[in-house]
């Protein structure tokens, strides 16, 4: 009876361990591939249909780079709003924690050029660590980078599979009310080269024991 009793917990705590094992692969691992939705809208967005690319850790959005561009005397606002469907299969707690993009700007004497990002969450903006905005004054000519942390809970889908909509709005102002003629303001969100293609956004995730 007793050499039976063993057998059995010795059994049990193999099967626990599976499952711990398991459940700790499935986090380490990150997301399985996978195609995911977006939606633009926007006076600026780049011609063609954006893609979400979920994989590991990253959801990419992959589309051609983004800009505005004034010659004087003129002020130029572009916006494009993005939309991304995220679903979270079960057996994963998820955080977003940064999102990465990068760009240029060109400004001449007497121009200024503006990037202004907001991040959403369930149509409610995100606070960040980091200031996802920039403006470029006069004489300024070169690449940028942002590495912007965000504040947001975990995307508990432990039990059960949780669907969410992640939104980056962003807008470039280029003025050139006072640059000389022959010249142009610039300011433009480039594409990130990575072995998927070019993207534009890179939204990171930390993946949470369940």
């Amino acid at each position: 009876m007793k050499i039976l009793s063993a057998i059995i917990s010795s059994l049990t705590l193999l099967s626990l361990n599976v499952v711990g094992l398991s459940q700790v692969q499935a986090q380490t691992q990150g997301f399985q591939f996978q195609i995911v939705p977006v939606t633009l809208f926007g006076n600026g967005c780049p011609d063609g249909t954006a893609e979400g690319i979920l994989n590991g850790d990253t959801l990419s959005v992959t589309f051609s780079a983004f800009e505005a561009l004034a010659s004087p005397p003129k002020v130029v606002s572009q916006s494009c709003n993005l939309r991304i469907g995220l679903n979270v299969p079960s057996g994963f707690n998820v955080q977003p924690i940064n999102v990465k993009y990068l760009g240029f700007a060109d400004v001449p004497q007497g121009g200024s050029a503006d990037l202004n990002v907001r991040i959403t969450f369930q149509g409610q903006e995100v606070p960040t660590i980091d200031n996802p905005n920039a403006t470029f004054g006069p004489g300024f000519s070169d690449v940028w980078s942002k590495d912007v942390g965000i504040v947001l809970g975990t995307i508990n889908a432990c039990a059960e599979p949780v669907s969410s909509i992640f939104g980056i709005n962003s807008n470039l102002t280029a003025r050139a009310r006072s640059i000389p003629v022959n010249q142009e303001t610039q300011i433009r969100i480039d594409t990130i080269d990575t072995t998927i293609g070019p993207v534009l956004f890179q939204i990171k995730f930390a993946f949470n024991p369940c």
